[in-house]
C-alpha cells in the first residue's frame, strides 16, 4: 500500500454511495490538494459529501503542490491533483475524468477510476461490487454501459466456485 493523491470525482461518489471507507483499506493515505477540497465544498455538494468533510479522517490529508504544472488545459482539481502526484512521484491518481486520466496518464502516472477502486475493494472483500454499482448507478455517475456489464460479468465469474 502506499499513498496516492484524489481528484474529486472519487471522493464524491464514494461518499454518496457510502464506501468511502475502502480508501483507508487500499491505500495508507489519501491526499486531497485544496482545489479538490473546494470543488468538493460546492454549495451544491451533497450533503454526504459535506458531511465526510466536517470530520475529515486522519488518512485524508489536504496538501497542495509546490508547483502547478502548466499547460494542462484541466479544471483546477485535476491540475492540482496531477501536478501533486508528479512532484511526490506517486504511481498512481484517482480520478474518473478523461481528460485528467489522459493527461495523467502522458505523465506516467497510472489513473484509478471509481469503478477500479470498487473493484479492487471487492477483490479485497471489503465490499461487494455488484451492491455498490446498484448504489453508484442511483447517482448521476457516467459509465459506458457496455464496459460495466464486461466487468460486472468478470467480477461474477470470479465469484462463482
Amino acid at each position: 500500500m502506499t499513498a496516492v493523491v484524489s481528484d474529486t470525482s472519487p471522493i464524491n461518489y464514494l461518499c454518496l454511495i457510502d464506501a468511502i471507507e475502502v480508501l483507508p483499506r487500499l491505500f495508507d493515505a489519501v491526499l486531497i490538494p485544496p482545489a479538490v477540497i473546494a470543488e468538493l465544498r460546492h454549495p451544491r455538494a451533497p450533503r454526504a459529501v459535506s458531511d465526510w468533510l466536517d470530520s475529515l479522517p486522519p488518512w485524508a490529508k489536504i496538501q497542495a503542490p509546490l508547483v502547478l504544472l502548466p499547460g494542462m488545459e484541466l479544471d483546477p482539481g485535476e491540475t492540482e491533483a496531477i501536478s501533486l502526484a508528479l512532484e511526490l512521484r506517486l504511481p498512481a491518481i484517482l480520478i474518473d475524468e478523461r481528460a485528467g486520466s489522459l493527461a495523467a496518464q502522458q505523465r506516467g502516472i497510472a489513473p484509478i477510476g471509481t469503478l477500479n477502486i470498487l473493484l479492487s475493494a471487492d477483490t479485497h472483500g471489503f465490499l461487494n461490487f455488484e451492491q455498490a454499482v446498484e448504489r453508484l448507478r442511483s447517482t448521476n455517475f457516467h459509465i459506458n454501459e457496455s464496459l460495466l456489464n464486461a466487468v460486472l460479468e468478470e467480477v461474477r465469474a470470479r465469484k462463482k466456485p
